[in-house]
């Protein structure tokens, strides 16, 4: 492994400051010989803020500021990889992408700009973080095309399996799952989540699960297949409640139990041929993702300044 990874200390100074981060730029980390400067972190600090809308605070900036380090090295590993596999993203499409996340969030055409300059976000960052985002899914789904369509015998198997399914008591579950080495401030995160009931948003940007791509929604678990210490809790949970930070293994989970299924009073629904061949499609599609981005973090050598 060619890692090179020094514990990050340029931390909460980054937020609040932002004229001195303009005035000095600084080295804040290096990925395969690629600069991130500390001005490149203040900018997706301030994006971030304005795009969550999570709000900084004591309980979250600590996590906030690790999340942006991390994503800004991913958003290099990821821009190389599609370089080095000759995916080209060009000037237009990055417009297009833009004119969609102002239509998205129903912000009036070319407004969005100014939107970013109140913010103190550069629009070249944030256009960046857009090519890298449009990259990395043409990178997977050139992947994906070469490992082949799904087949019509792993669409019936799916069927039968959910067919079987439709027995069993279930409950359908989101969870934002927290390595130790960055579960400080885990417990205040459960009480900010508890009064902020964007479950869905913390786990796209804290989780270190695969399931934070759909904003940590595992779907329906029939019952007696999770670890016992995660299902002890579920089933002492109400609908709609969150879970205190659950230590298990190597990190710490919080649980939000969206929906009980019980067999014998609730009536079932067998998913159609086309959904259960969208939901393997995008299985496929986030486990490569998954896959790919871990061996690309390996291979790469990433440094973090002080």
């Amino acid at each position: 492994m060619k890692k090179i990874l020094t514990l990050l200390t340029i931390g909460l100074s980054l937020i609040g400051n932002n004229a001195q981060a303009q005035s000095s730029v600084k080295i804040a980390a290096l990925v395969n010989g690629e600069i991130i400067s500390n001005q490149d972190i203040q900018n997706r600090i301030n994006s971030f803020l304005m795009t969550s809308q999570i709000p900084l605070n004591d309980q979250t900036k600590g996590m906030i500021v690790q999340k942006v380090i991390h994503s800004a090295v991913d958003e290099k590993i990821k821009l190389q990889a599609a370089e080095k596999a000759g995916i080209n993203v060009t000037e237009k499409e990055i417009d297009a992408a833009v004119a969609n996340f102002e239509k998205s969030n129903k912000i009036p055409a070319g407004e969005l700009k100014n939107i970013l300059k109140a913010a103190h976000v550069s629009e070249k960052s944030f256009r960046e973080q857009m090519k890298a985002d449009l990259a990395w899914v043409r990178f997977l789904r050139s992947k994906l095309r070469m490992e082949g369509d799904i087949t019509q015998s792993e669409i019936e198997t799916a069927l039968a399996d959910a067919k079987k399914d439709l027995n069993t008591p279930k409950y359908q579950i989101s969870e934002i799952f927290v390595k130790k080495a960055k579960a400080k401030d885990i417990q205040d995160l459960v009480e900010n989540l508890r009064k902020d009931p964007r479950f869905e948003l913390y786990a796209m940007q804290f989780s270190d699960s695969p399931s934070a791509a759909k904003g940590g929604n595992l779907g329906w678990v029939n019952q007696g297949k999770l670890p016992e210490k995660l299902e002890e809790t579920i089933l002492g949970m109400k609908e709609g409640e969150i879970s205190d930070a659950i230590l298990l293994n190597d990190g710490y989970y919080i649980i939000r139990l969206n929906q009980k299924f019980n067999p014998k009073k609730d009536k079932p629904t067998m998913p159609t041929k086309e959904e259960i061949k969208n939901f393997l499609t995008n299985q496929k599609l986030e486990t490569m993702a998954q896959k790919y981005i871990q061996d690309l973090r390996q291979q790469a050598v990433i440094e973090i300044r002080n």
